[in-house]
């Protein structure tokens, strides 16, 4: 897993346990952790899927 992916990943906790506080709290700015953790959770697939094609496109390719 790549750092970025790792980051994005923590954030995306992070947000997600603040958005649950402010809504406990009866705070309606738990909506912008809800955004946030959306946001970053799309980081976390995109910095994936990045890393993913770059080791597939790096590997040699075997030939029979």
């Amino acid at each position: 897993m790549s750092r970025l992916a790792l980051y994005a990943l923590v954030v995306c906790v992070l947000a997600t346990a603040a958005a649950v506080v402010s809504f406990v709290q009866g705070s309606w700015l738990g909506i912008v952790w809800v955004l946030l953790a959306g946001l970053s959770s799309n980081m976390t697939w995109y910095y994936l899927r990045r890393d993913r094609m770059r080791r597939k496109a790096s590997a040699p390719s075997v030939t029979g």
